[in-house]
């Protein structure tokens, strides 16, 4: 069969639009101006400033807003976060966090929270630094890489601070502590390297011995916890029995200090009336002889449940008197 070809009469002609310099040129123009517009403008949001470098060298650093640069690559602009509080964890990672540089893989966790205390126990140790941009030159151009190199230094930080306490003080009581120097340490070292950031916390998270002796390590804790109990016991006994027992003692303090001051004015009391009827006596003691007589008697009888009064010169009084009331009724 032979091959069909398209006719004259079925070519479609298109038009033909001369191509001058002064179309090329202003083609160029337009494309130089999109360009231009696309490069000089550039947003600061509220969280950040802007730090403008020229071919690479530091110019200056502009607030959050709409800002202008020179195009092309002449002006480069590093936004840096210095109103955001930045956080970074060790020994574990927070799952969703957007931030990648927060925390890292998880046989490099179990590196990082792998200590030995002062002790020469070991310790698994889980922290949080929270820090923000300070002056965002030094964070940009002092060190190469300085989220990395904050968290080498907290790493070593964190070591030494551990490293100078017992396993005790670091699971237990010296937690504070260890957060206070290790704060003050860190600080420290960033202001040495001049990384332009401040460091507003460490705080110590999971704090646990390694897994193979931490059933041991459980039935220490609660022997101590026991023992502190006890202790807390004893001491509320002592404050409860002790106070009492004192009282008591000043009590019987007291009485006996005001018996002895009874006996002394009744012993006294005694002698000066002793002496006055001595001295009434000595003037006349014939009357004084009765008066003490009739005292002595009106003192006696009132304590006799019978009284029987007679002549001292009568005789068989017995048959006249029922001395024997139960027999003389019998």
């Amino acid at each position: 069969m032979a091959a069909r070809y398209p006719s004259d009469e079925h070519v479609i002609n298109f038009p033909k639009f001369p191509v001058g310099p002064k179309l090329v040129i202003g083609v160029f123009v337009v494309l130089l101006l999109i360009g231009t517009s696309l490069t000089c403008f550039y947003t600061v949001k509220t969280e950040e400033v802007g730090v403008v470098l020229r071919f690479g060298k530091f110019i200056k650093t502009v607030p959050p807003g709409l800002h202008y640069k020179m195009p092309f690559l002449i002006d480069y602009v590093e936004l840096v976060p210095v109103k955001r509080q930045l956080k970074q964890e060790f020994g574990f990672g927070t799952t969703g966090a957007s931030d990648m540089s927060q925390y890292t893989s998880f046989d490099e966790q179990e590196r990082e929270k792998s200590m030995v205390t002062g002790d020469l126990n070991a310790a698994l140790v889980e922290w949080v630094i929270q820090y923000r941009v300070e002056t965002p030159e030094d964070y940009l151009f002092h060190v190469r890489d300085p989220r990395e190199t904050l968290r080498h230094v907290s790493e070593a930080v964190m070591r030494e601070v551990v490293g100078d306490r017992t396993v005790d003080e670091v699971i237990t009581v010296g937690r504070q502590d260890i957060e206070n120097t290790a704060l003050l340490k860190l600080q420290e070292k960033v202001n040495d390297y001049q990384m332009g950031l401040r460091i507003n916390q460490v705080q110590l998270k999971d704090v646990n011995p390694p897994e193979k002796v931490q059933s041991s390590f459980n039935e220490v804790n609660q022997a101590q916890q026991e023992r502190e109990q006890m202790i807390n016991v004893a001491n509320g006994e002592y404050n409860r029995d002790v106070p009492r027992a004192r009282g008591e003692a000043e009590k019987k303090i007291q009485e006996a200090e005001g018996y002895r001051l009874q006996r002394i004015n009744e012993a006294e009391g005694d002698a000066t009336k002793f002496s006055a009827q001595f001295e009434a006596y000595r003037t006349a003691p014939e009357v004084t002889r009765q008066r003490l007589y009739l005292e002595t008697i009106s003192e006696v009888l009132p304590e006799v449940e019978k009284k029987i009064i007679i002549d001292e010169d009568t005789q068989h009084v017995l048959p006249l008197l029922q001395l024997n009331p139960t027999g003389a009724a019998r």
